[in-house]
């Protein structure tokens, strides 16, 4: 089973989320985890909600959550979901 981790910064992007959009990113990313497998992976690859992000000198993926975008990276060998940046989908990419 994956753990899910969240960066110091992360507490400051949720700052500037509306409380209840807070609740929903953060119960969509619990299910995400808990639900979290390859084939899952995969399914949600396929819909369009996960991708993985080119130009990167590490291998992230974005999860489409509503109008918010969170970045996260994967460590196989720790099971851990890095959640990198939490944020609407206008100032996602800059």
């Amino acid at each position: 089973m994956y753990k899910i981790d969240f960066k110091p910064n992360v507490k400051k992007d949720f700052k500037n989320i509306d409380k209840s959009d807070i609740a929903f990113v953060r119960d969509s990313l619990y299910d995400f985890v808990k639900n979290f497998s390859s084939d899952y992976e995969k399914s949600l690859m396929h819909s369009g909600k996960i991708k993985k992000l080119k130009g990167q000198k590490e291998v992230l993926y974005r999860l489409k959550l509503r109008s918010y975008r969170v970045i996260y990276k994967k460590y196989d060998d720790k099971l851990l979901i890095l959640v990198l940046h939490v944020t609407t989908r206008e100032s996602a990419y800059k």
